[in-house]
């Protein structure tokens, strides 16, 4: 079967059900810098500039740049950058199934080993628009990011060389700024991206004035996604190959749901007219509420269930809230501790977590657990721990379940070595692998053998992983009652295992 490239595109795809559009969707010139070549991107930012392009609003594709050393560029290449979206849900009580090659990509850089063409690209004056997806820990300030690497480690590092090359080589016009769109689930992503541009700006010496025209000439919007993306379709991928009629290393699945909150001044929408093409995209005035209400509750919920759900032998998602157990722990935990920690209407946050529960149940997704585990660490600092703080500060009392996923979360990173830049973990059915930034996985091998070897007792165990302020950002040791929880129930997990632990703090908390 052969592997789906712009020939086979053109001669047996074009004008079927899965491309019913014109070929001039595949010569739009370059428009968007894409930072992130990941599922949700192409699930996603991908489509929507698909969706634009078919109704003729925009006529753009965005060239996508690998941001860390290994991705799928490479794979996006050999396919000329063509994939298929499966899209897949229920609306209004019908199934609905929905396929599409996407055609919105015009090729794929590698940044570690094309640095010099990423640069040329800000010499580009069509692309003017940047979106970028580098997970929670991509927008970070690094101070070992220097102006001439080759090119600079961090995602921001790169964003700043990339627009100083810009600015200079356009002389600092005003109208060669750029509308930056980041798209990772951080608080104010846009706010934050900026400020750690300005901050390296200072590390490097560079023109007071190169810093006026990053705040004048650029507009760094603060956003929010909302979109289920499993990604690859692994176990179904040969069957929908044999439907589809060609091989796609680069097939992705997501839900039929999406939503787009974007922060910021409405005289921007037509610069990138999303609005245009009737995606659901809504600029507000102030994005926090919405913010706060998704992560705490859909990404919270899939945070905290990740090492439960998984440790129980549990792998998808929709298995998962079906589980009389474990569906048991994610209501809980969504209805007990984490809506009550948020201000907004009562009955506004239960509709919206019933929604999200029925996305959940989506019979088309086999979301696994292991895919969201993904940085772990960082999601739980962002999506967790602000709901146990708060229900702490509210009740005096720490919240079950939560704790639980902490202490459920100590036990996921009891590897045995690293291997490819990822922690193995041994359970009895075989291995499996966490994908983490290499500190944090060091940090866990390492707690975890001199545990093993009887070099600490698990309360020091305990003491060590609450104290790594890197990670949670303060010192979870200070928090009442804390630490002697996640021993009881790192105890409770080893004497037992992870689903009867689950069940008896489900049964004990009544």
């Amino acid at each position: 079967m052969q592997k789906i490239n712009k020939n086979l595109f053109k001669e047996n795809l074009l004008g079927s059900d899965i491309a019913s559009f014109s070929d001039n969707i595949l010569k739009y010139e370059e428009r968007v810098l894409q930072i992130g070549e990941g599922n949700f991107l192409r699930a996603f930012v991908n489509w929507m500039i698909q969706e634009m392009n078919k109704q003729g609003v925009f006529k753009g594709r965005a060239v996508v740049v690998q941001p860390i050393r290994k991705g799928r560029v490479d794979e996006l290449n050999e396919q000329d950058c063509l994939y298929t979206l499966i899209l897949r849900g229920i609306r209004e009580g019908k199934e609905l199934d929905k396929r599409e090659v996407i055609t919105s990509i015009s090729r794929g850089l590698k940044s570690y080993q094309e640095w010099k063409k990423v640069l040329k690209l800000a010499e580009n004056p069509d692309i003017d628009i940047i979106v970028s997806n580098t997970t929670e820990a991509g927008i970070t300030y690094t101070s070992d990011d220097h102006l001439n690497d080759n090119p600079p480690e961090s995602f921001p590092g790169k964003l700043t060389a990339y627009l100083y090359h810009r600015y200079k080589y356009f002389s600092g016009d005003p109208d060669k700024g750029m509308l930056v769109v980041p798209v990772e689930l951080i608080d104010r992503n846009g706010d934050n991206l900026k400020r750690i541009i300005l901050k390296l700006a200072d590390d490097w010496d560079l023109p007071g004035e190169f810093k006026d025209w990053i705040k004048s000439a650029n507009y760094f919007l603060n956003t929010l996604v909302d979109r289920i993306v499993p990604g690859y379709p692994r176990d179904e991928a040969e069957k929908l190959e044999k439907e589809l009629g060609y091989k796609d290393k680069n097939m992705t699945t997501g839900e039929i749901f999406h939503l787009w909150i974007v922060e910021g001044d409405k005289k921007l929408k037509d610069w990138f007219p999303l609005h245009k093409a009737g995606l659901n995209v809504r600029w507000v005035d102030d994005l926090t509420p919405y913010r706060t209400r998704k992560v705490r509750i859909l990404n919270g919920a899939h945070t905290s269930t990740v090492p439960v759900a998984y440790l129980s032998g549990i792998e998808i998602v929709r298995e998962a809230i079906n589980h009389n157990i474990i569906g048991d722990f994610i209501r809980t935990s969504m209805f007990n501790e984490i809506i009550p920690t948020l201000e907004s209407d009562r009955q506004e946050l239960e509709n919206f977590a019933n929604k999200i529960i029925e996305r959940f149940k989506n019979p088309f997704i086999d979301h696994k657990w292991l895919d969201i585990s993904l940085n772990s660490v960082s999601k739980f600092k962002t999506r967790v721990l602000p709901s146990i703080l708060q229900y702490q500060e509210d009740k005096g009392t720490l919240p079950t379940n939560l704790v639980f996923s902490l202490a459920a979360l100590i036990m996921f990173y009891q590897g045995e070595k690293i291997e490819d830049g990822k922690l193995v973990v041994s359970k009895k059915d075989g291995n499996y692998c966490i994908d983490d930034e290499t500190n944090i996985l060091e940090f866990f091998l390492q707690v975890w053998n001199r545990y093993k070897n009887n070099k600490i007792s698990l309360n020091r165990l305990t003491e060590k992983v609450l104290g790594r302020k890197d990670f949670w950002g303060k010192d979870l040791n200070q928090i009442p009652k804390m630490r002697e929880r996640i021993v009881e129930n790192l105890k409770l997990i080893k004497e037992n295992d992870m689903l009867t632990a689950a069940e008896k703090i489900l049964v004990d908390k009544g």
